[in-house]
């Protein structure tokens, strides 16, 4: 595995600002796999669940992680259901994986939670509980580390996380 940080996390937790942070401090490239996915397709998440389902996202999904993973040498984040997929998991394991652990109400909080994310449209408090209670235990298995995001600033987080591996800023 390449990337020097890998971020893992519910939808709206964060992952894509503390990743492009982190990549800035480090002085190393940022890459977010919905956005490979999207700018391969030339769709939007949101309409490729829409159009092919679930499922044919999550074979899009697998291809740009294991891609990312062996072309990209700076700091990545995944989409929220790349650790669905046992395949993604088992390239995960043993690298540098951040889970950004947002608590639901945090996400909520933010107010633009279901904003181009398909799997939470409708009720989307109850369908973000439904995602962390299943996802939780994938989170931990794939990551190193986990990096609380309650309370606490973006900037904050970044430098927990960047401590958290042991990564040092550039000069």
């Amino acid at each position: 595995m390449r990337p020097v940080a890998v971020l893992v996390g519910l939808p709206g937790a964060g992952k894509s600002t503390v990743g492009r942070l982190m990549a800035d401090r480090l002085g190393v490239g940022f890459r977010d796999t919905d956005a490979d996915i999207e700018d391969r397709t030339g769709r939007s998440v949101a309409a490729l669940f829409a159009s092919g389902g679930e499922q044919r996202f999550r074979a899009l999904e697998r291809a740009a992680v294991r891609a990312a993973l062996a072309e990209h040498d700076g700091v990545l984040a995944l989409g929220g259901g790349a650790v669905v997929d046992p395949a993604t998991r088992t390239l995960l394991r043993g690298g540098p994986v951040i889970h950004v652990d947002a608590d639901v109400q945090e996400v909520l909080d933010r107010g633009d939670a279901a904003a181009g994310r398909p799997l939470l449209h409708g009720d989307a408090a109850a369908r973000l509980r439904e995602l962390a209670v299943r996802r939780a235990p994938l989170y931990r298995e794939v990551a190193r580390v986990r990096v609380g995001v309650q309370g606490r600033s973006p900037a904050q987080v970044t430098l927990a996380a960047l401590a958290a591996l042991g990564l040092h800023p550039a000069a």
